[in-house]
């Protein structure tokens, strides 16, 4: 089978494009697949047997021998920007990997100033909502209330069908979006502990200015307020006199608008923390393996499944994560009151707990209770990620994800042979633009000529 996939690649500094790069390797083998990236990746190396081309080759390359399958990795970052105009005009499957894209292409739209097009992109996406929501959105003054409004209007109704890796955000979709054809495909990640050998933890840790003694809380991802990076720090600082052997390791990416370090020196426990900013995939193993538990905390949420989070598990070690609708799939969690099941009427047979769950509604106080209580129980902290590892291997193996993509190949949903969308799109942007350009030459296609928006 000829399949386009659609995807940022390393050295992008993605999540996406280390999942496509994981995930390749097993695909390649039994299709042929073109990868389409954004012309900045495309001396990625990836895979030998996968083909990587510009995106702007896809149109001619799919007229001269069309593909039975596209697939497009659309997330809420700026690295999927380049992919939307072939979604839109070439339909296919979308793996959604944020149930919200707002933030993403609200800034793509703007900065093209394509305003219209972002009144039109949201009216088609909220349609019950005030209009005068989307003119605060073009001034910029939604803040966080943009998650209220999740922008999927576009890719939900042009594509085909649509995966996710959460059946509770299935779901939701499926709620909002009858007519969609939408899948769940497991989240997997390699096994990070087989390229460690028994002294990486220990090197590692001296690295970073850490003993065997001290008790290690990491984060990995970028250094954002929406990780509760500001949480964590003064969970820290609340407990550096009664814990004084807990220290803090923040793996990931400055923000732009939020200084952790600056908070860490304000707070006067720069000393307990060690930043390390980007690190490459091949060497995040190490920088997990110098961790004793993972700080997964999230909010808002886009609706995300975290990989970051899996491959924790897969390391055997204890998560402490945010109590979020989508987590509810992850029956396992303690809650830190009471050190027992968060949900217990979801409690089976063989559920073993491997983390603590934080309720956002009392996350401070949460935060320093499960932060304590893990420094201070090693035998607690081994138990969970003994349930931790054995949950990856159950539910989160790479080999899963794969299967679930050869489903995804094999299954009768439509081929992609639609040549363009029908979506009420009301923006001749490009169209005007590209019609301009050539017109200065005598030349005007009919395709080109400016239409009246549908």
């Amino acid at each position: 089978m000829r399949v386009a996939i659609f995807s940022p690649l390393p050295p992008q500094r993605s999540g996406i494009a280390h999942y496509t790069a994981e995930l390749l390797p097993l695909l390649s083998g039994e299709h042929e697949i073109d990868l389409y990236t954004d012309c900045v990746q495309l001396h990625s190396p990836v895979v030998a047997s996968v083909n990587i081309f510009d995106a702007h080759d896809f149109v001619w390359r799919r007229k001269r021998t069309p593909y039975e399958r596209v697939i497009y990795q659309l997330g809420n970052a700026p690295c999927h920007d380049y992919m939307w105009p072939y979604l839109a005009h070439y339909p296919g499957h979308i793996v959604l990997h944020d149930g919200h894209v707002h933030h993403s292409r609200a800034r793509s739209l703007l900065s093209q100033k394509r305003h219209d097009a972002y009144r039109a992109e949201f009216a088609l996406s909220q349609p019950d909502c005030p209009t005068d929501v989307a003119e605060l959105g073009l001034q910029g003054l939604l803040g966080n209330l943009t998650y209220f409004w999740p922008m999927l209007g576009v890719p939900m109704t042009v594509s085909h069908s649509v995966s996710v890796h959460n059946p509770r955000l299935a779901e939701e979709l499926q709620l909002h979006y009858p007519n969609s054809h939408i899948t769940t495909i497991r989240m997997g990640v390699t096994d990070p502990t087989s390229t460690l050998d028994d002294s990486t933890r220990n090197s590692t840790r001296d690295k970073l200015g850490f003993s065997s003694k001290h008790v290690v809380f990491a984060a990995y991802g970028g250094l954002t307020p929406e990780k509760r990076i500001p949480q964590i720090l003064r969970a820290v600082e609340r407990l550096k006199e009664t814990t004084p052997l807990v220290r803090l390791l923040l793996v990931g990416n400055p923000a732009t608008h939020y200084d952790a370090r600056a908070d860490a020196r304000a707070l006067g426990i720069e000393h307990l923390v060690a930043f390390t900013d980007y690190v490459a995939d091949a060497d995040l193993p190490q920088y997990l393996a110098a961790a004793d538990v993972y700080l997964c905390l999230r909010w808002p949420s886009t609706g995300e499944t975290s990989a970051s989070m899996i491959r924790c598990f897969a390391m055997g070690k204890p998560v402490i994560t945010t109590d979020l609708v989508l987590n509810r799939d992850i029956p396992m969690l303690l809650t830190p009151w009471t050190w027992t099941l968060s949900h217990p009427w979801m409690d089976t047979v063989d559920s073993k707990p491997l983390g603590v769950a934080i309720d956002i509604l009392d996350e401070d106080h949460s935060l320093e209770i499960a932060v304590r209580r893990l420094s201070n129980d090693a035998s607690l902290r081994n138990q969970l990620g003994v349930q931790a590892r054995q949950y990856w291997e159950t539910h989160h193996r790479l080999e899963m994800m794969a299967e679930d993509y050869k489903k995804l190949l094999n299954d009768d949903a439509p081929a992609t042979t639609v040549q363009h969308s029908t979506v009420p799109l009301a923006d001749n942007h490009n169209r005007h633009y590209v019609h301009d350009l050539l017109s200065a030459f005598g030349v005007t296609p009919d395709i080109l000529k400016p239409r009246t928006p549908a």
